[in-house]
């Protein structure tokens, strides 16, 4: 199946919180990975758009857990982006790439003293196990080749940038810490560079 785009819809979106925009949604067919990824085009992107990579978290996303800053990442990210105008490229790599239930096993080892990346490691994981070749092919379908980047992951930017994409700027989300997720932020800090400036005590 040949690289395209498959559909396009547009969905009104609105957070707990009361903020509400409107997102086109867009699909693709032919992404190398196989997986239903999708890009919500905010606002209105222009040559350079603000662009989040965005994995999947169930736990996060969808629940709230307070075990991660993934959901508050999202809502940010959405906001922002309608204002500047870009992609919000929704991923499905749940758990870092190693899925649903093995992130929930990595939760039980957390709770006996691991921090996120010696849990991965103990389940035969690897500390990251995502690959951005499909969110590059989809920015290469939106004709997007430069893009300013929200993420406070150095690894989203270097694998765009040697899949093709040029990035000019990587901005960071803001800091969404809290008593539940510290230890979790603390260890992306210090085990993947992760550019979060957290708090001296939360």
């Amino acid at each position: 199946m040949s690289l395209g785009i498959r559909s396009r819809v547009t969905v009104p979106l609105k957070f707990a919180d009361g903020y509400a925009t409107t997102a086109e949604v867009i699909t693709f067919d032919g992404l190398a990975d196989g997986k239903e990824h999708l890009a919500l085009k905010l606002g209105s992107p222009g040559a350079v758009p603000l662009v989040r990579p965005h994995s999947e978290c169930m736990t996060g996303d969808v629940f709230g857990s307070e075990r991660c800053d993934c959901g508050p990442q999202l809502r940010e990210a959405v906001e922002r982006i309608a204002e500047t105008g870009g992609y919000l490229l929704y991923l499905r790599q749940e758990g870092r790439g190693i899925g649903l239930y093995a992130k929930l096993d990595a939760y039980a080892l957390q709770d006996l003293g691991m921090d996120t990346y010696e849990a991965n490691r103990a389940l035969g994981h690897a500390d990251d196990e995502r690959d951005y070749t499909a969110a590059a092919q989809m920015l290469s379908v939106l004709g997007v080749t430069e893009a300013d980047l929200l993420t406070n992951n150095p690894d989203k930017a270097g694998q765009l940038r040697e899949l093709g994409v040029s990035v000019r700027s990587v901005q960071p989300t803001g800091v969404h810490a809290s008593d539940a997720n510290v230890r979790y932020l603390q260890a992306k800090v210090s085990h993947t560079a992760h550019t979060i400036d957290l708090p001296l005590a939360v």
